[in-house]
C-alpha cells in the first residue's frame, strides 16, 4: 500500500471545498441542470446559427428517442466521426440519453485506423459527416454497422449561409456520393425531427459505461479507455471545485480543442455544459481564423495546448487583434515552455492555468490554483478529491522523497474502469487503486508537481539519464527556434545520443553548430544534442502533442536500413 503525504491542501484557494466528494450523476444530467437554470442562455453559437440551453436539451432528447426507435439499446456502442460542430455536441449527449456508449473517433484517421477502432469497440451505429463519406465507404462493408447517420455542415447553418453552402456543395460535388437510398443510411436532419424525447435514468453512474475513449497512440497501439458516467461527471465537478470563481460569471468558451480528444471533450464539452457556458465550436485550426474568432466572439475562457499558444505568439499579425476578452486560458496535454507562457501573458493579459491529465483519468488530475500560489512550469496540485504521489520507477511501490524523481501515480473518482478487453494491461496500469501514469515527475515541498518526461521517452546516453524536456526548454530559448523537440536515437557505443529536431522561425536560417554551441552553454555535456535536423514541421497529434515516438521510430528504421545494406554488401 502506497502512503503519500498531501501538503498541497493548504494551497487550495479559500473557496475550494475540502474534503471533496463528487456527486455520482449521469453526464446528461449536467445538460438538464444547465437547461433548468439557464433555459434562454445561448448554449452553442456557430457561424450564423445558435441555440439556447433549453433547445439544446430538447434536441438531444429528440435524437435520443429516434436512436431508440432505430434499435439502439442500453450499452450499444456508437462511433462519432465528426469535427467540432454543433452536431457533435448534440450527438454526444443524445447517445448518452439513449443509453448508448460513445466512441469518439479522429476524422483525420485513415480508413484502416477507423476500421480497427470500430471493430475493437464493436460499434453498431456511426454518426459522421458527408465530407468524410469516402473514408466510411472504404470500411463500412467490413464492419457490422447497423445504422449510419450522416450530417452536413449546412445542418448547423442559418439562412442565408445554409443556402450558400448547399450551392457550393452542389457545384463541387461534396457529399453527392452518400447513398441515402440505402435504408441503413439516414440524413442527420431526419434524426433530430419529432416531438418525442427520451432520457435514460442511470441508476448506477459509477459502473454505467459512458464511453470508450481511445488513447492517442503516442506510446503505442491505441487502447479503449472505459470511462463511466461518474468518472466524467466527477472530473467536471472537481474542475469546478478547483476554479470556484468561474461559477460566479457567465462565460463564453472557444472550443478549438477537438471534441474527440479527451482534453477537448472534458473541458470544451462536459465542463463547459456543467458551467452553463456558451460554446463556440471551432472545427479547423487556422491561426489567423482563430485570432479573428477571438476578436469576434470575445471568449472569456480559452482552453488550448502549447502548440496553439506557440503559434499564436509567433503569428506575424498578432498585434492587429484584440484578445483582451480572454480571462482564463487552460493549458494541458503537453508541457508549456515557460518562455511561451510569459510571452502569451504579456501579449494578451490573460491568465494561463497550467494543468495535467491523461485519458485514463477523464483526464484532469492537476491544476495550478487560480488565485493562490502558481508555479510556472508546474502542472499544479491535485484536484479536490484526488490523491497523488511519486514512487520509485523500478518497483513502483516505494514513495520517493520530496524533490526526487519518480513515477507519478494518482487516484480518485475520475480514474477509468479499465481498458476495453485488455485485462492484463489494466492490471499493470491500475495497481491497488493507484493509476500509474508512466510520467516521470517530482513533487516539491508544497505538493506542486513538475513533469520531467515520459518514462518511455527517457534518454540513456553513456549511462546518464537525460530528460528530453530539459533539452526542449533550452532549445525554445534560442531566438531563431519556432518549435523544437529532443529525442534519443540509437548509438553503437553510447546506447543513445540526443538529437534535436527543430523548426526555425519564418525567414530564419540556423546552422547545426549554432544550436550545439547554444546548448553547450546551458546544459551538461552529456545532455547537449550531438545531431540536429531542421524540418518545416514536426509530427503531432491533432491536439498538438509532438510525437517523439514517431521521430524515434524514423531513426530506428534508418539504423535498420544501414545494417541491412551492410549485410547485403
Amino acid at each position: 500500500m502506497i502512503d503519500v503525504p498531501s501538503p498541497w491542501r493548504k494551497f487550495y484557494d479559500p473557496e475550494v471545498p475540502t474534503p471533496f466528494e463528487p456527486e455520482a450523476v449521469a453526464i446528461h444530467e449536467l445538460l438538464a441542470r444547465s437547461a433548468r437554470e439557464h433555459p434562454q442562455r445561448k448554449a452553442i453559437v456557430f457561424q450564423n446559427w445558435s441555440t439556447t440551453y433549453a433547445e439544446f436539451d430538447r434536441l438531444t432528447g429528440v435524437m435520443a428517442a429516434n436512436l431508440r426507435r432505430l434499435g439502439l439499446t442500453a450499452g450499444t456502442r456508437v462511433a462519432v466521426l465528426l469535427p467540432n460542430l454543433p452536431q457533435t455536441l448534440i450527438t454526444y449527449f443524445a447517445i448518452l440519453k439513449a443509453g448508448g456508449v460513445v466512441v469518439m473517433m479522429n476524422p483525420l484517421y485513415m480508413e484502416n485506423e477507423l476500421h480497427d477502432q470500430i471493430s475493437d469497440s464493436s460499434a453498431e451505429f456511426l454518426v459522421t459527416l458527408d465530407l468524410l463519406w469516402s473514408k466510411v465507404a472504404g470500411f463500412r462493408r467490413r464492419v457490422h454497422l447497423k445504422k449510419i447517420i450522416v450530417a452536413s455542415i449546412a445542418d448547423a447553418l442559418g439562412f442565408p449561409l445554409r443556402q450558400l453552402y448547399k450551392l457550393k456543395a452542389w457545384k463541387q460535388g461534396m457529399g453527392k456520393d452518400v447513398p441515402y437510398d440505402d435504408g441503413a443510411i439516414i440524413p442527420w436532419k431526419e434524426i433530430v425531427k419529432g416531438q418525442d424525447v427520451y432520457s435514460q435514468v442511470v441508476d448506477d453512474p459509477r459502473n454505467h459505461l459512458a464511453m470508450l475513449q481511445y488513447t492517442g497512440g503516442t506510446t503505442g497501439v491505441p487502447k479503449g479507455v472505459m470511462l463511466s458516467h461518474a468518472n466524467l461527471t466527477a472530473n467536471v465537478q472537481q474542475c469546478l471545485a478547483m476554479l470556484p470563481k468561474l461559477k460566479k460569471s457567465q462565460h463564453t468558451l472557444l472550443a478549438v480543442l477537438p471534441f474527440f480528444h479527451i482534453f477537448g471533450l472534458t473541458v470544451c464539452m462536459n465542463f463547459a455544459v456543467g458551467l452553463g457556458a456558451t460554446i463556440i465550436p471551432f472545427p479547423r485550426l487556422v491561426v489567423a481564423d482563430l485570432l479573428k474568432a477571438i476578436q469576434k466572439y470575445k471568449p472569456t475562457i480559452f482552453p488550448a495546448v502549447p502548440a496553439i499558444f506557440v503559434a499564436m505568439v509567433q503569428h506575424k499579425n498578432l498585434g492587429q487583434f484584440k484578445l483582451s476578452s480572454i480571462d482564463y486560458c487552460i493549458s494541458g496535454s503537453a508541457p508549456l515552455p515557460v518562455e511561451v507562457m510569459q510571452k502569451f501573458q504579456k501579449l494578451t493579459g490573460a491568465e494561463i492555468i497550467e494543468g495535467y491529465g491523461l485519458t485514463e483519468a477523464s483526464p484532469v488530475t492537476h491544476l495550478n490554483p487560480l488565485d493562490g500560489k502558481h508555479k510556472p512550469g508546474s502542472i499544479g496540485i491535485p484536484l479536490p478529491g484526488t490523491e497523488a504521489g511519486i514512487v520509485d520507477m523500478e518497483g513502483g511501490a516505494v514513495p520517493v522523497p520530496m524533490g526526487k524523481l519518480g513515477e507519478l501515480v494518482v487516484r480518485g473518482h475520475q480514474v477509468m474502469q479499465g481498458y476495453w478487453n485488455r485485462a492484463d494491461e489494466t492490471a499493470s496500469t491500475i495497481r491497488n487503486t493507484w493509476l500509474y501514469t508512466g510520467d516521470i515527475a517530482y513533487m516539491d515541498e508544497d505538493g506542486f508537481c513538475f513533469i520531467v518526461d515520459r518514462k518511455k521517452d527517457l534518454i540513456i546516453t553513456g549511462g546518464y539519464n537525460v530528460y528530453p524536456r530539459d533539452v526542449d526548454e533550452v532549445l525554445y530559448e534560442h531566438p531563431k527556434v519556432k518549435e523544437a523537440v529532443a529525442v534519443g536515437i540509437p548509438h553503437p557505443t553510447r546506447g543513445e545520443i540526443v538529437k534535436a529536431f527543430i523548426v526555425p522561425k519564418d525567414g530564419e536560417v540556423i546552422e547545426q553548430s549554432e544550436i550545439i554551441e547554444f546548448c553547450s552553454q546551458k546544459l551538461a555535456k552529456y545532455k547537449v544534442p550531438r545531431r540536429v535536423e531542421f524540418r518545416t514541421e514536426l509530427p503531432k497529434t491533432l491536439v498538438g502533442k509532438v510525437l517523439r515516438r514517431a521521430l524515434r521510430q524514423e531513426e530506428e528504421e534508418k539504423v535498420k536500413e544501414r545494417r541491412n545494406r551492410r549485410m547485403g554488401d
